[in-house]
């Protein structure tokens, strides 16, 4: 790329619209980590808000769904489309640093994300309490969906993930510390690289 060709911008909008819930979703790769979320499900608002400031994605979701019989489908409904955007927004992943990894403290709560823009989709992840999958964060929120939410993004985005609960006792200092470590380690696997030339893969392709 030479100084009169300009980056293509990594940027993405994406809808989706089912029985169950319509999706409106926009993001920038190489924003600054503004964002406008409003999925009717205020700890998912939370946990996306986090993610995008801490992967520097700005982020607009605009979510509404059948929240009166659960907040399942709308959640998962969000991580679908955000993980197609993610996989759009990439391109041809040219240029990009490919690896990242994060450890990151929230309070009594540690988590370790590390993240491959592999082309592969596949999520690992571990060591959330036991009886975790079933409390109420803010009294709407199944910890399942957690794990729910990197299990969509990966597969949608084309992502190797691995999330790794160290320590917590908080289910909500757990799932930031969570969403936080992804955003984390994303942040860094997407940044472009100045020293890479093409795709980082032998392959040549990713």
């Amino acid at each position: 790329m030479t100084a009169e060709t300009p980056a293509a911008a990594r940027t993405a909008r994406r809808t989706r619209s089912t029985s169950e819930s319509t999706i409106e979703l926009e993001l920038d790769l190489d924003g600054t980590g503004q964002s406008h979320i409003d999925t009717s499900v205020p700890f998912f608002d939370h946990l996306l808000t986090a993610f995008a400031k801490h992967s520097l994605t700005d982020l607009t979701v605009r979510a509404s769904g059948d929240t009166h019989i659960d907040a399942h489908h709308t959640v998962e409904d969000v991580a679908i489309v955000l993980g197609q955007a993610i996989r759009e927004a990439l391109g041809d992943k040219s240029g990009i640093s490919r690896y990242g990894d994060a450890l990151v403290p929230l309070d009594e709560a540690l988590v370790q994300a590390v993240v491959d823009i592999s082309g592969r989709p596949y999520l690992v992840h571990e060591g959330e309490p036991a009886g975790y999958e079933h409390h109420l964060i803010g009294g709407h929120f199944t910890g399942s969906l957690v794990r729910h939410v990197f299990e969509a993004i990966a597969y949608n985005a084309a992502l190797t993930v691995h999330v790794r609960v160290i320590s917590g006792r908080d289910p909500h200092h757990i799932a930031e510390a969570e969403f936080k470590a992804f955003a984390r380690a994303f942040r860094q696997a997407k940044a472009l690289d100045p020293l890479v030339v093409g795709v980082p893969s032998t392959k040549g392709a990713l």
